[in-house]
């Protein structure tokens, strides 16, 4: 990691530290800890990581937003910080300036579409979204006659339908009823939905193997004090596999997800390379959420799947992330047709180059 990307990561790391410490967090039924986190977020010019300072953000490269991203994971934070940070990196790549406050994005789903009509308004319905209700805007990706275009819109300006994804966040619908945005220009070249979901489906990557480390953390620390049998259950030599297991899927989950994200940093465009990469770490990540979370419950027993333990709030989260951005199903499905349509001979080169 370079040394910028260092004081990136350390300066969200304290936050976080600060103000979303997870116990003190479990215990606000109120939710009065999410205004001081997001002031300072913002203050820090966090969740504008990765808008250009000419669009109003901070500038930072694609690699210092990821080592954000990771970190929000580690304290499976629950504010729209990923999804303002995507929407603005939405917005410019259409170089339309974002404002403050929270965002999300739209769509976020492989199925929905929202389409740019001919007076220049958007209509169109998105499932999934998440943070929809929380946030005063919506980075969307609008397809018209003449094309794919970005817009800007006002979140009170559309039809939003509450709802929660397992993690106990929102996940929206929104429903776009020719909506006038605030502004609107065409997307760049070859830029189309499906780079905006693995776009997406590589920040949820970050974040499921954020959780995934803290898990871990959380699982070792308990197992050296809880005692059984008048001795510690890391003592014991099923724990012992357990935990091994867990960290064997952390390990994969964050080597996927990095390097996928590191492919982006370095990338001019969503080539073929970039999908590998990136629906690779999607489904591997998906699969170690399911997998690694399970464990760690495990290893804990009975008082892991108490609401007022701190582990329900990762693996619940990693669990939700999974499927924003389209499921592991869908991208193991667009991964196959990929290769079927090049070949194994034709892609390995792209693989080996990594």
């Amino acid at each position: 990691m370079a040394e910028s990307e260092n004081i990136v990561a350390e300066t969200a790391e304290r936050i976080f530290a600060d103000l979303a410490d997870t116990q003190t967090i479990n215990h606000d039924k109120q939710g009065n800890w999410k205004a001081p986190l997001w002031q300072a977020l913002t203050e820090a010019g966090l969740p504008l990581a990765w808008v250009p300072e000419d669009c109003g953000g901070a500038g930072a490269s694609m690699a210092e937003g990821f080592s954000v991203l990771s970190a929000a994971g580690r304290f499976a934070i629950a504010v729209p910080l990923a999804e303002t940070m995507l929407a603005g990196w939405l917005l410019a790549q259409a170089r339309i300036a974002s404002p403050e406050g929270a965002m999300t994005v739209a769509p976020a789903a492989p199925k929905d579409r929202v389409t740019l009509n001919a007076d220049a308004t958007v209509s169109g319905r998105a499932r999934g979204v998440p943070f929809a209700k929380a946030a005063q805007h919506i980075a969307v990706l609008a397809e018209g006659t003449s094309g794919i275009s970005i817009a800007l819109v006002k979140a009170g300006d559309c039809r939003i339908e509450p709802g929660l994804g397992l993690g106990g966040d929102n996940s929206d619908a929104v429903t776009f009823d020719k909506v006038h945005p605030v502004a609107i220009k065409p997307a760049p070249k070859g830029f189309d939905l499906k780079a905006l979901l693995l776009m997406g489906g590589v920040v949820r990557s970050l974040q499921i193997a954020g959780s995934l480390e803290a898990m871990l953390d959380i699982s070792v620390r308990y197992s050296n004090e809880r005692v059984a049998f008048e001795k510690k259950i890391s003592k014991f030599q099923a724990v012992q596999h357990n935990l091994a297991r867990l960290a064997g899927e952390s390990a994969a989950a964050l080597a996927a997800a990095t390097s996928a994200a590191d492919a982006i940093a370095n990338a001019a465009s969503f080539d073929d390379e970039i999908f590998l990469e990136a629906a690779s770490a999607r489904i591997r990540c998906a699969e170690a959420a399911e997998k690694g979370g399970a464990i760690a419950h495990q290893v804990h027993g009975a008082i892991g799947f108490t609401s007022e333990h701190i582990l329900h709030r990762y693996s619940l989260r990693a669990l939700a992330w999974r499927d924003d951005f389209g499921s592991e199903s869908y991208w193991a499905v667009e991964l196959g047709k990929l290769v079927a349509a090049r070949g194994a001979d034709e892609l390995w080169p792209l693989v080996a180059s990594r």
